[in-house]
């Protein structure tokens, strides 16, 4: 199986999970067109994906799922608050393509176990998910204001995650941001800070995560080098090898790459 950023950034999300012959999307917050020009890298097209999970509302990840649903007849899955509140948004959904799921119960596409956990942002029921096929597991969090106990739960122990680093504080305070958006953003509901990013993965290299790729970069307010540099100086601080944690930064308005996680036969 394997996570393939396609896009990941305020201007836009999108994320393939292709695993156990099922492939998946998480977010569509690019056009359609743009979304299948990044899964031609693959050799895919939007002809190929089985199902659309969506995190939340925001339209920088729901801007091309009514499109996906109406003319690939894709399937859109959300919870029910989600789906409230994106409606009017995307527009008409055909009524096969409207699947709604229970946060915090999983279920299967295919045979791909998806769970979906709750996440602390500012939109009506926001999610992360957790994807296990083959006996591995694939997590995806961004768009957490801070770390909650339940979010380490449901990322303990993955073989590969991607996790924010929105941003670095200092950058946020001094630009030309106004003073109501800078608050949203460094609140409890906002997005994750590059420090807090690197604290909450000291945290989880105990519960065995090895690698994660750092996403949802803030296009005024960080910068991939910077988001690196200061993840990796927590790990260090906590004496955690360079070689026993892989850490990589998933672009904000391109293809990133491929990250394979080898499945259990």
């Amino acid at each position: 199986m394997y996570m393939a950023p396609l896009f990941s950034g305020s201007s836009g999300n999108s994320i393939l999970i292709d695993a156990a012959g099922t492939r998946l999307l998480i977010d569509a917050g690019k056009p359609a067109k743009t979304i299948d020009e990044g899964l031609n890298e693959f050799g895919l097209s939007l002809k190929d994906i089985d199902a659309l999970l969506i995190t939340h509302e925001h339209t920088d990840h729901i801007a091309g799922a009514g499109v996906l649903a109406r003319k690939y007849k894709i399937p859109i899955y959300a919870n029910s608050s989600t789906w409230r509140a994106m409606e009017n948004n995307i527009g008409n959904v055909p009524v096969g393509c409207k699947r709604e799921f229970e946060t915090g119960r999983d279920f299967y596409i295919g045979s791909v176990n998806v769970l979906p956990f709750p996440t602390p942002h500012d939109a009506a029921e926001s999610v992360g998910y957790c994807i296990f096929a083959g006996g591995r597991k694939l997590t995806i969090m961004t768009d957490i204001g801070h770390m909650t106990e339940s979010l380490y739960a449901a990322a303990s122990g993955s073989d590969l995650l991607l996790i924010e680093a929105n941003h670095d504080p200092e950058l946020v305070s001094s630009s030309r941001y106004p003073y109501p958006l800078k608050r949203r953003i460094l609140s409890d509901k906002g997005h994750l800070s590059n420090e807090n990013c690197g604290k909450a993965l000291c945290r989880l290299y105990k519960s065995g995560v090895r690698g994660a790729i750092l996403g949802h970069l803030s296009r005024e307010n960080n910068f991939e080098q910077l988001a690196l540099e200061t993840v990796r100086s927590e790990l260090e601080r906590e004496q955690i090898p360079k070689d026993e944690f892989c850490l990589w930064v998933a672009h904000r308005d391109g293809v990133t790459g491929r990250f394979a996680v080898e499945e259990d036969v």
